[in-house]
């Protein structure tokens, strides 16, 4: 268990971050994330990410977690998705993930979005659930074999 007092800083992530990122991801297979999912994370990395932000341990620069949005603004109610929250096993439960994610929610207020989606599996739907997502569907392995997809919303 970690010291909950030790300070982290949210910053905006930089390519330098990329392999500390994958190793995060490795400490969630097979918890969070199916194997091949690993592939999938980098190919956002390098093509598809728009906002993405680490946390860091202030005392020892240790990244702990990550977590980004990609916008959607032409839709018919413009949205923001939430997009891969990876938090190192060791500080899971801590507040961090949470803290992380209202990061991104006053981040994407700031904007014209009025929604926000995630996307999510039987795993996790609940942490968001805590912050005021609703579920909006369900599909069974939809990510893997046994990685569900539970899609989310909530309204700005």
């Amino acid at each position: 268990m970690q010291n909950k007092n030790v300070e982290n800083i949210i910053r905006n992530y930089k390519e330098s971050d990329k392999e500390k990122l994958i190793e995060l991801i490795k400490l969630n297979i097979p918890t969070y994330f199916e194997e091949s999912e690993q592939e999938d994370f980098i190919e956002y990395l390098e093509k598809y990410k728009e906002d993405y932000f680490v946390i860091e341990n202030k005392t020892t620069n240790q990244i702990i977690g990550c977590g980004g949005i990609n916008y959607f603004p032409d839709e018919t109610i413009p949205l923001a998705r939430i997009s891969w929250d990876i938090i190192h096993p060791n500080f899971q439960g801590q507040g961090i993930g949470k803290k992380l994610l209202l990061h991104r929610i006053n981040h994407i207020q700031s904007k014209k979005i009025k929604l926000i989606v995630v996307r999510t599996s039987q795993l996790a739907y609940k942490f968001y659930q805590k912050v005021g997502f609703e579920v909006e569907k369900t599909e069974k392995d939809f990510w893997a074999k046994g990685f569900d997809l539970y899609q989310m919303r909530m309204n700005l």
